[in-house]
């Protein structure tokens, strides 16, 4: 955990003081939830309107855990608003041990994925018995990797712990241009995450006939929806492999929610408003149907459970009676239980859809 330099935090320090990552007074908080809600009075509503059932939570196949907001990056569009300074909000050994209880009382339910989040998940020192214990499980391992943590000091030999666990590597990778990716994540991002690319590729991730799965995340840089996953993948594919040989399987798509530091870019230009009418005028009733958060149990870094990792962000606390990792025996305490909405929610429903697996419909 001491592997992000002093330098790094105060960079970071400054740039967040910089983009008025700073708390917001009652006032401000009330006239930026206005323009939120100046398209719609509820999530609730759209649905009604539409025609749509309200959500519920069925029988998980997911348990999310975010193991922390410690990171290494400071990204700009970042919904977690994760940074080098937190380091204090990790997952202790304790949380670590109850949430793979419950994976293990889960699995007979349905649920097959441990999908670990962050901050930088790999920086929390239970990264690694948490990968070791859900595949001694068998339940299959999602990591949402920044890609430049595996250049930090401490982890030279991550790339190698992932592949021989056979992890699910989901890298956040928003362009395939260095000068995009530098605006949104900070200078030198770029290169550091083509140099985890290739370490990666390394260890056989991304290869034809190997079995470990590497997928790219694209998240908008703007004020709008992501394009079409499969004309953009084959965009990604031909530039990061004629310019650097590297190779994965997917390009995932993911809607920027309207909160935490998106929210703040939107409000700082004016754009809230115009942003939530462009997600309004998507909404997709076909999307409702596979939402991810009717199918996952999302675990914080204190043990609080919530619908969705959005959900969570915002701390909207979830209809299910049991709020904690304690409380609860498997995923199955909360099937049946309906799912606590907001206007965010309209950002997974517009379009195709958005989620953590990329596109809904």
């Amino acid at each position: 955990m001491e592997s992000a330099t002093s330098s790094d935090a105060a960079a970071a320090l400054a740039r967040l003081k910089a983009e008025g990552q700073r708390e917001l007074t009652r006032q401000e908080a009330a006239r930026r939830r206005r323009a939120l809600h100046g398209v719609a009075d509820s999530f609730a509503q759209v649905l009604s309107d539409r025609g749509c059932a309200s959500l519920q939570h069925r029988a998980a196949d997911t348990l999310q855990v975010n193991l922390g907001l410690y990171c290494n990056q400071a990204c700009n569009h970042c919904h977690v608003e994760s940074s080098p300074l937190r380091v204090r909000e990790n997952m202790d050994a304790a949380t670590v041990d109850r949430v793979l209880e419950v994976l293990e009382n889960s699995i007979r339910h349905g649920v097959h994925t441990l999908d670990l989040t962050g901050g930088a998940p790999e920086l929390n020192p239970h990264f690694r018995r948490c990968v070791t214990r859900a595949r001694q499980l068998g339940v299959d391992v999602i990591d949402r990797c920044n890609l430049t943590v595996l250049c930090e000091p401490g982890q030279e030999d991550l790339a190698s712990f992932l592949a021989e666990h056979r992890v699910h590597v989901v890298a956040s990778m928003p362009c395939y241009n260095q000068d995009t990716v530098d605006k949104q994540r900070g200078d030198g991002v770029y290169e550091r995450s083509i140099a985890g690319l290739q370490q990666l590729n390394a260890m056989g991730y991304g290869q034809p006939g190997t079995g470990l799965v590497l997928d790219l995340m694209y998240n908008p840089a703007g004020a709008s929806l992501p394009p079409a996953a499969f004309s953009l993948e084959a965009a990604y594919k031909r530039e990061l492999g004629s310019r650097f040989g590297i190779q994965f399987n997917s390009l995932l798509t993911l809607t920027n929610m309207p909160i935490k530091r998106f929210a703040d870019r939107l409000h700082q230009s004016g754009q809230t408003e115009a942003y939530m009418r462009t997600l309004l005028d998507a909404f997709n009733p076909a999307t409702t149907e596979g939402v991810m958060c009717t199918r996952l149990v999302s675990v914080r870094w204190d043990g609080a459970l919530f619908d969705c990792d959005f959900n969570q962000q915002l701390d909207l606390p979830p209809q299910a009676p049991k709020r904690s990792i304690f409380d609860i025996s498997s995923t199955q305490d909360w099937t049946g239980c309906g799912v606590t909405t907001d206007l965010h929610c309209l950002g997974c429903t517009a379009g195709a859809g958005s989620s953590c697996t990329g596109t809904v419909v």
